[in-house]
């Protein structure tokens, strides 16, 4: 009985905060519920999704969340594998830089957002003074729908790129050494140890950064939402994600209905991205088990 009793305060929180909130929100997307009156339910089946589907507004913000993860996903994990690399060597300060890495992460989303707002500023901006000294001239990041998407990615990137860095170098610690030893008297040089030792030995870690950064993409909402201060996502819907496009609907214009059928498409979405992840990554190691 004590082991039951060991595991049952996490399922009773998951159960109360987890799974009952998810259902509930199934169960609300079914009906018409308003802000002002979430007492008063309508029923309209799958018309929150029928309506949400052929909303141009929607698709836009599909996109965008595409885009934005895909410039902030791909450089984020690229950089942190670099950096989980040169921190594996034995540099001086290793642990004040490991220390360092976690800054970004630890600093809260509003205060980073609001420094990266000034700095990507249109006629006052430390981005575009320095631009403009090699000649490039002031960019509006707030405005454009490619600038404001790389500005908000950049956010991104600089706030995960040290945690992602940590799993990796965590990852690269756990080969065995044997392994390196033995490509040295190979004759292999450090370029080919770290392509066929290091980033074999750690796909599982790769795969399991790519899913969390999915899920994170996917979710993202408080650094567009700070960005600009506006819940649509600039003035065209330029930069707004499914994260904002739900806190629109159900907080802007008050369609709570709406808002958790958005909500129900952003969780199939993800399991969607995570499956195929899953499924790439599986498919991959059976190749080379095969080999």
């Amino acid at each position: 009985m004590s082991p039951y009793a060991y595991i049952a305060p996490f399922f009773t929180l998951f159960a109360a905060f987890g799974l009952f909130p998810l259902i509930y929100t199934a169960f609300v997307s079914l009906y018409r519920v308003e802000l002002q009156t979430p007492g008063d339910m309508e029923w309209r089946g799958l018309d929150n999704y029928t309506v949400l589907f052929t909303d141009e507004f929607f698709w836009i913000s599909l996109r965008n969340t595409f885009t934005i993860g895909v410039i902030s996903t791909v450089p984020q994990l690229v950089m942190a594998l670099g950096l989980a690399h040169l921190l594996n060597y034995r540099l001086r300060a290793r642990t004040f830089l490991r220390t360092a890495m976690l800054l970004p992460y630890a600093t809260s989303v509003a205060a980073a957002t609001l420094v990266f707002a000034q700095l990507f500023g249109r006629d006052f901006g430390l981005i575009n003074y320095v631009a403009g000294l090699v000649g490039i001239g002031p960019v509006d990041w707030q405005t454009g729908t490619v600038a404001s998407q790389i500005a908000v990615s950049t956010i991104v990137v600089w706030r995960w790129t040290g945690y992602n860095a940590l799993i990796y170098l965590a990852g690269m610690q756990s080969i065995p050494q044997e392994l390196y030893e033995a490509a040295e008297m190979d004759g292999a040089s450090k370029w080919r140890q770290f392509f066929h030792v290091t980033l074999p030995g750690l796909r599982p870690t790769i795969v399991f950064t790519v899913i969390v950064s999915t899920i994170g993409a996917t979710q993202l909402f408080g650094e567009p939402l700070l960005f600009e201060g506006s819940i649509s996502g600039g003035i065209s819907h330029q930069y707004q994600t499914l994260g904002l496009y739900m806190y629109e609907q159900g907080w802007g214009f008050f369609h709570l209905g709406r808002a958790a059928a958005i909500a129900w498409v952003m969780f199939l979405l993800i399991v969607v991205l995570v499956g195929v992840n899953a499924l790439l990554a599986y498919r991959r190691s059976r190749k080379e088990a095969v080999r």
